[in-house]
């Protein structure tokens, strides 16, 4: 069967939706319809990552910022790395050739974070095809599959969507969550939530009635681990209650979505984001502040 240029047309292969491997992702590059996009980035120096992607990225990969493309830093008070507006992360989405029925595939050379905030930008868009490359850039490059310099230069392409705003809350919707008994998800490592250490921002510590899962504890040896056992991870961390009744945070918002991600992967979709996170909650002294393991 011929493949035609709508990824939506029938014979296409089956959508990927949370992760993806490198077995399956190598043979697929040249189909009509699929997008990778290089989510390389480094806090130490944001420059590296692009640098890297300059020298060699997977073929017809474009490439995100984190700061520049993922995040919109014209907003005061809203963290580290603010979540953008719709119209101006949909205008980078056709800059990069994407439209909503493209199958997007992101990756980066660290824990998936940085590719798992683009995965959660398209999904609360609507966009359902959209996955990480589980493993990332270490994966692919040490299964010796190919990689290009070539910076593509793709058609503009036309996409209109708004954020499903029901999945992005703010600090004083936070704070209605808990009031609620919802549960907030801290994915932070242990010694940052209880505040022991504070690297990056000026107050250590954790809002209080926030939960901690590290993030890194959704993995096995840098990829994934089992939707299995995602599942009973997660369902004893939930006990009776369901995955829209969490709400995921980290420092910036973004190793948070690395939880989103993990979730969707278990087959428990549906759980939301704190866009703001810490960096955005100690923005304003009057809200409190936890140290110490959680109650």
């Amino acid at each position: 069967m011929t493949m035609t240029a709508d990824p939506k047309a029938a014979g296409t292969p089956t959508a990927w939706q949370s992760l993806v491997t490198t077995e399956t992702l190598a043979p697929e590059l040249d189909r009509d319809g699929l997008v990778v996009v290089d989510c390389r980035f480094s806090l130490a120096s944001p420059q590296a990552g692009e640098t890297a992607y300059r020298q060699a990225h997977v073929p017809g990969a474009r490439y995100a910022h984190l700061d520049r493309d993922l995040s919109d830093h014209n907003k005061p008070a809203a963290g580290r790395h603010p979540w953008p507006d719709a119209e101006a992360f949909t205008a980078r989405l056709e800059a990069w050739g994407i439209t909503p029925r493209h199958q997007v595939v992101a990756y980066d050379d660290g824990d998936g974070a940085h590719a798992a905030r683009l995965w959660f930008l398209l999904r609360a868009l609507g966009h359902a095809d959209v996955a990480v490359l589980d493993g990332g850039w270490a994966q692919w490059t040490a299964a010796a599959l190919p990689v290009d310099a070539a910076i593509p230069a793709p058609p503009r392409a036309r996409y209109v969507a708004n954020f499903d705003d029901s999945r992005l809350l703010d600090a004083a919707r936070v704070q209605a969550h808990l009031a609620a008994g919802g549960i907030l998800l801290d994915a932070r490592a242990a010694e940052r939530f209880r505040g022991d250490i504070e690297p990056i921002d000026r107050v250590a510590g954790h809002v209080p009635g926030a939960i901690n899962r590290p993030y890194a504890d959704n993995l096995s040896d840098g990829r994934f681990k089992s939707s299995t056992q995602l599942a009973r991870e997660f369902h004893a961390l939930l006990g009776a209650r369901y995955a829209d009744e969490v709400v995921a945070m980290c420092g910036s918002g973004v190793t948070a979505c690395h939880h989103l991600l993990a979730m969707e992967h278990a087959g428990l979709p549906g759980a939301k984001l704190f866009t703001g996170s810490w960096s955005g909650w100690i923005s304003d002294p009057v809200r409190p502040v936890a140290t110490g393991p959680a109650a």
